[in-house]
C-alpha cells in the first residue's frame, strides 16, 4: 500500500499528464523504455478536462471533463463514466427552467465541471457544473451512481460563471454533526444573486431538502459576504477569483485574485491593478464576522511578482524548518506568482516560486485585529467601500484564535506579508504547483505553461 504522500506524488504526475503534454527538453534523454509516463486521453469531441481528485484511500482517480466524470483506476484505465450534459439551458435564466419558466430561448449547452471534490464521510463525489447557475450532482463514489441533485431552492444555484476555474469547496468535517461546505466563487457581476464566500450545509442524506442551504441565514445575517452592488459602479468588472483553499487549524483560507483602484506615485489618477489576498475565516463562525483578507506577494531582485497562479499547503518538514526557524509540523504555503500587477488575463511569463509560513500570516492578522480593537485605524477593505470606517474600540483579550464580533468586520489588513522566493523562472510561466515532506525534505513539484514538469 503506497503511503498518503505517495498518493500525492501520484495525484501530482496524474494531474500534470492530464492537463498538460510533458515534452522532453531538447538534447536529453529519453524516458526510459520500460517506464513510460502512462496516459489517458479523452474523446477529443467532448472537450477539455476540468478536475481532478485522487481518493487517498484507493488510488482511484476522479476527472471532471465538459459534460463527462470519469473514474479512473490509479493506472488509468476507465472504470466508470457518467454524463452531465449537455442540456436545453440559457445562462440568462435564473431561476434556472428547471424551477421557472424562462423566455429566454434555450439551445443545447454544454456542462463544464467547475468544483470536484470527495465527500469521504459519506462515500460520494460532489460535481458542480456550469449547467443551471450552477447546481450540483452527488454521485456515489463506487459507481457514480447519483445520489442527488439539488435545485429546488435558490442557495442550490451556486455560481453563474462558466469558467472551470471559477470556484472552490473546502470541506469541513465533523465527527457527531453534518459536515460544512466552505464554497467561494466569482459572481460575474450577479452580486444579487451569488455570495462570493458561503458555508453550506452537507447533509448525510444526499437528497435531503437542506443539502447546500446555508449553515445560518435569518433576516439580518447568514453565513456568507456579498459583494456590495455599488462596488461595480467604481470597478464595473470587479470580482474577486479564488485561486486555492484549505483548511487548518480553526479556520478555512482562501487565496484569492481581485481588481482594486490605486494611485501610482505621482499621479492624479487611479489605475486598475490586481492583488493577491489570502482570506481567513473561522470554521465554527456562523456570521462570517471573523473574515479578514490580508495581501500577499513576493519580490526578488527587486522584481515584484504579484499575480497569483497557484498554492498547495504542505508541512516544513526537519530540514526547511530548521532553516524558517519553525517546527516540522508547522503549515507552509507553496505559491506561484507571475510579475507584476496588472495584467490578470496575460500574465507575464516571469514568475516565482514562494513560500509562507502560515502561522507567520495569521500572527500579522492577530496584530491587526489587535489594533483595529484598540480603535486603531480603518476597516480597510478596497471592495467594501469601507476605507473610511474607523475601527471601533472593545475591551476584550484577542488571541490566536478570535473570531470577531458584530463590529470592525470584515476586515482587511493593509501591509503586504511578503513570502520568501526560492525558485523564479524567466520563459516559461509556472502555473501549478505541490508539495509534500519526503525522509524530512521538502519537495515541490511545479507544472509549466509550455508543459514541463520540474522538481
Amino acid at each position: 500500500i503506497m503511503s498518503s504522500a505517495m498518493w500525492k506524488w501520484t495525484c501530482l504526475v496524474s494531474h500534470l499528464l492530464l492537463s498538460t503534454t510533458v515534452s522532453s527538453p531538447a538534447k536529453q534523454q529519453p524516458p526510459h523504455p520500460k517506464r513510460p509516463f502512462i496516459t489517458f486521453t479523452g474523446d477529443q469531441a467532448e472537450g477539455t478536462f476540468n478536475h481532478l481528485v485522487v481518493d487517498e484511500r484507493t488510488g482511484h482517480i476522479y476527472l471532471g471533463a465538459v459534460n463527462r466524470i470519469y473514474k479512473l483506476s490509479s493506472d488509468l484505465k476507465v472504470l466508470v463514466t457518467h454524463q452531465t450534459g449537455p442540456d436545453e439551458d440559457n445562462p440568462k435564466c435564473y431561476p434556472p427552467r428547471i424551477v421557472q419558466t424562462c423566455n429566454e430561448p434555450l439551445t443545447s449547452t454544454n456542462n463544464i465541471n467547475k468544483m470536484l471534490l470527495i465527500d469521504y464521510k459519506e462515500n460520494r463525489l460532489i460535481a458542480c457544473g456550469s449547467l443551471y447557475q450552477g447546481i450540483c450532482k452527488l454521485l456515489r463514489l463506487d459507481d457514480l451512481f447519483k445520489l442527488g441533485e439539488p435545485f429546488h431552492k435558490k442557495e442550490h444555484y451556486l455560481s453563474g460563471v462558466n469558467d472551470s476555474g471559477s470556484v472552490f469547496g473546502v470541506i469541513v468535517s465533523y465527527s457527531n454533526m453534518d459536515d460544512k461546505l466552505f464554497i467561494a466563487t466569482a459572481v460575474d457581476g450577479k452580486p444579487e444573486y451569488f455570495p462570493t464566500i458561503s458555508s453550506r450545509k452537507l447533509t448525510k442524506n444526499s437528497e435531503a431538502d437542506g443539502m447546500f442551504a446555508y449553515v445560518f441565514h435569518d433576516e439580518f445575517v447568514a453565513s456568507m459576504i456579498k459583494i456590495p452592488s455599488d462596488t461595480f459602479t467604481i470597478i464595473p468588472d470587479f470580482d474577486i477569483y479564488y485561486i486555492y483553499g484549505f483548511s487548518s487549524g480553526n479556520f478555512v483560507y482562501f487565496l484569492t485574485l481581485q481588481p482594486e483602484m490605486i494611485s501610482p506615485p505621482g499621479s492624479t489618477t487611479k489605475e486598475q491593478v490586481y492583488t493577491s489576498k489570502l482570506v481567513r475565516l473561522c470554521k465554527e463562525d456562523t456570521a462570517f464576522n471573523s473574515y479578514v483578507e490580508v495581501p500577499i506577494g513576493c519580490e526578488k531582485n527587486g522584481v515584484e511578482y504579484r499575480l497569483l497562479q497557484a498554492a498547495y499547503l504542505s508541512k516544513a518538514g526537519a530540514i526547511l524548518a530548521r532553516s524558517l526557524d519553525v517546527s516540522p509540523e508547522d503549515d507552509i504555503l507553496f505559491t506561484v506568482f507571475s510579475k507584476g500587477q496588472k495584467r490578470k488575463m496575460k500574465s507575464l511569463d516571469e514568475s516565482a516560486l514562494c513560500i509562507f509560513v502560515l502561522k507567520k500570516i495569521n500572527d500579522r492578522i492577530k496584530d491587526r485585529l489587535q489594533s483595529c480593537y484598540r480603535g486603531e485605524g480603518t476597516l480597510d477593505l478596497a471592495w467594501l467601500k469601507v476605507k473610511d470606517i474607523p475601527c471601533s474600540s472593545a475591551l476584550l483579550t484577542i488571541d490566536d484564535n478570535f473570531c470577531g464580533l458584530d463590529m470592525n468586520a470584515p476586515l482587511g489588513v493593509s501591509s503586504m506579508v511578503r513570502g520568501l522566493p526560492i525558485f523564479t523562472e524567466d520563459g516559461d510561466r509556472m502555473t501549478s504547483v505541490i508539495a509534500y515532506v519526503y525522509k524530512n525534505h521538502s519537495l515541490a513539484f511545479v507544472g509549466t505553461k509550455n508543459g514541463k514538469l520540474k522538481k
